[in-house]
């Protein structure tokens, strides 16, 4: 039996040169986790407007219930522009205020959120008051708790990173974002002891790095582990940590190995830069024949 896992923050569109996708981070992952046949879901906010009667349809679509969506009538649904110049370093320009800035408290979602087995949160939606004092309303009542730093200047101040670190169990960034957090605590430069002092001050079970097309880096309580990436010819890297974490949560609670739950989450992330959009449709099957193949090689 799968466990549930509730995802918590943006939803919106990237509106790229030609086209627009759906997107958001939290929405990513638990589309994702859906792929792998996980019970996922995802808490968020649309504006009562067109482009959120679309987004409510493309959760449907993928297989997400929608009744933790708040449909709000003052602000409009989350957009983001997207600059993919640089196929491997995809920018956004995110709109403020909109929809999902508004996620208001509800006694569903707290029921919601006590029940999941894991729950998933970001940085961004917390940069507006009323969705922060939601999210960490949230947190005192979950069971297990997964942060995705996500930095996406100039919505995050110190502080409110500093918060959410206290109250994860699982933290994910990636090296830029180590950098800047060893930056301000004047940590080694050295990797691994840059995640050891992270892990230590913030009490973390599981600390995870990914290192773009060179792999990831994970710390637990069995120590390092370390998976080197897959070559892969890169279509956009728009979602391609998303699935990486959705997959390192899939692997998790199936209770794999570290090496086994590492391996299959790059193979996901590489497996998404070769497609276009953040949540192409793919399987646990799709997943292990990139691997199989590059074992082949």
């Amino acid at each position: 039996m799968y466990p549930l896992i509730t995802c918590f923050g943006e939803v919106l569109w990237d509106v790229l040169p030609t086209s627009r996708q759906a997107g958001g981070a939290p929405m990513n992952v638990a589309a994702d986790l859906r792929n792998f046949g996980v019970n996922a879901q995802i808490i968020s906010r649309v504006g009562d407007d067109e482009l959120g009667v679309e987004m409510v349809q493309f959760l449907a679509s993928k297989g997400l219930p929608t009744n933790l969506v708040q449909i709000g009538r003052t602000h409009l649904t989350g957009v983001a522009k997207a600059n993919i110049s640089d196929a491997n370093e995809v920018t956004y320009k995110i709109v403020q205020p909109v929809a999902w800035d508004y996620i208001q408290p509800d006694p569903q979602l707290t029921e919601t959120v006590r029940q999941s087995d894991l729950f998933v949160y970001g940085s961004l939606a917390a940069r507006s008051p009323m969705t922060r004092d939601t999210l960490l309303d949230l947190l005192q009542v979950a069971r297990r708790k997964v942060f995705d730093v996500n930095l996406r200047a100039p919505h995050y101040e110190r502080t409110l990173i500093e918060e959410l670190l206290h109250q994860a169990d699982i933290a994910k960034l990636n090296e830029h974002e180590l950098i800047e957090l060893s930056e301000w605590y004047g940590y080694e430069p050295n990797l691994h002891r840059a995640m050891e002092q992270l892990r230590d001050r913030y009490q973390l079970d599981m600390l995870c790095v990914t290192l773009g097309e060179a792999g990831a880096v994970l710390l637990d309580s069995s120590g390092f582990t370390t998976q080197s990436g897959f070559e892969i010819d890169v279509e956009d890297t728009i979602g391609s940590g998303d699935a990486f974490l959705a997959a390192f949560l899939y692997k998790m609670t199936q209770q794999e190995s570290p090496s086994q739950i590492l391996e299959f989450a790059c193979a996901t992330g590489a497996y998404v830069a070769t497609q276009r959009g953040a949540t192409p449709a793919f399987t646990k099957e799709t997943i292990s024949s990139v691997i199989l193949n590059t074992a082949d090689e």
